[in-house]
């Protein structure tokens, strides 16, 4: 009854909140430029800011966007899971101009989560999805935490308990000749995508090719501060690898980086609703999700 009820909403131009593996996505109808229009204004996002379009499988997304075979070659390795793959829009596209930015590009991804899967199947086209938070704060990995965020703002919120993943997909761009570009660290690593076609270059700073690029975003209330061994007096401490203090909160015991990375967020939101000035964060040694937690950190702690 809920997925029906989410495919009415989609085909009014109504907003769905939706599970996916890695957070809550705040879903709309990609074709329909009202209702990606309402994403911004709901989310208070800047339209320079693209958008995710979600699709079932490497044919749908052939629809809309000229693949590559590197970008084919990644699409048949991790998908349907948590990757984004950038690639030259088609022309024929039906992906509303807006939620592209403007940019000769599409973001395309195939989710893995049963839900996800089974809204897009029954909607059958693509839905345009990012987080389920306001631009800029932390992202939402359970259905309360966008509720929080968006109010009534949206339609309906179909909750699937947490985000198993719990952070926001890797995006590779893979433009017309096969060239790769890491756009965002996430749960599928570097090392996972150069074994599959090679060597992949890093974003150039400063511009916005894809979600999550902006220098300040993911960003709690309180003022974040990072690689801290000794938390002072008065800072929530968020640890990783050990116990932590009173009044804090770890992101893995044991320093397991699934378990951190799936616990970031929400952890994240719960020390900032203490209404401490200051969140101070254990240094997260590492590779792959390490380096995609240490991205969002960095960004949830620039000057905004």
């Amino acid at each position: 009854m809920s997925i029906a009820k989410a495919t009415e909403v989609l085909r009014s131009g109504g907003l769905v909140v939706f599970p996916t593996e890695t957070v809550y996505g705040l879903g709309a109808d990609a074709t329909n430029p009202h209702a990606v229009a309402r994403i911004f204004a709901a989310k208070g996002r800047p339209s320079f800011n693209p958008l995710i379009s979600h699709v079932l499988s490497i044919a749908d997304a052939e629809r809309h966007a000229d693949l590559h075979t590197n970008a084919r070659a990644l699409a048949e390795a991790f998908w349907p899971g948590p990757l984004t793959l950038v690639a030259p829009r088609r022309a024929d596209s039906t992906v509303a101009e807006l939620a592209c930015a403007g940019l000769s590009t599409i973001a395309l991804r195939a989710p893995a989560h049963a839900m996800a899967r089974e809204l897009l199947a029954a909607f059958g086209g693509p839905v345009v999805a990012p987080s389920a938070n306001r631009s800029g704060h932390v992202s939402a990995t359970t259905a309360q935490h966008a509720a929080a965020d968006l109010g009534d703002t949206v339609e309906l919120i179909l909750d699937a308990g947490p985000a198993p993943v719990g952070l926001e997909s890797t995006i590779v761009a893979i433009d017309a000749e096969g060239a790769a570009t890491l756009l965002r660290s996430g749960a599928v690593t570097r090392e996972a995508i150069e074994a599959v076609i090679g060597s992949v270059a890093r974003a150039q700073a400063g511009v916005i090719a894809a979600p999550g690029m902006m220098e300040s975003h993911y960003a709690p209330r309180a003022r974040l501060l990072l690689d801290v061994t000794s938390p002072s007096p008065g800072a929530r401490y968020l640890a990783f690898g050990a116990a932590a203090p009173e009044g804090g909160l770890t992101l893995s015991a044991s320093g397991d980086l699934t378990e951190a990375a799936a616990n970031l967020y929400a952890h994240l939101r719960a020390l900032d609703a203490t209404g401490a000035d200051t969140i101070a964060v254990a240094p997260i040694p590492g590779g792959g999700l390490a380096e995609a937690m240490r991205d969002r950190l960095a960004r949830a702690a620039a000057p905004r």
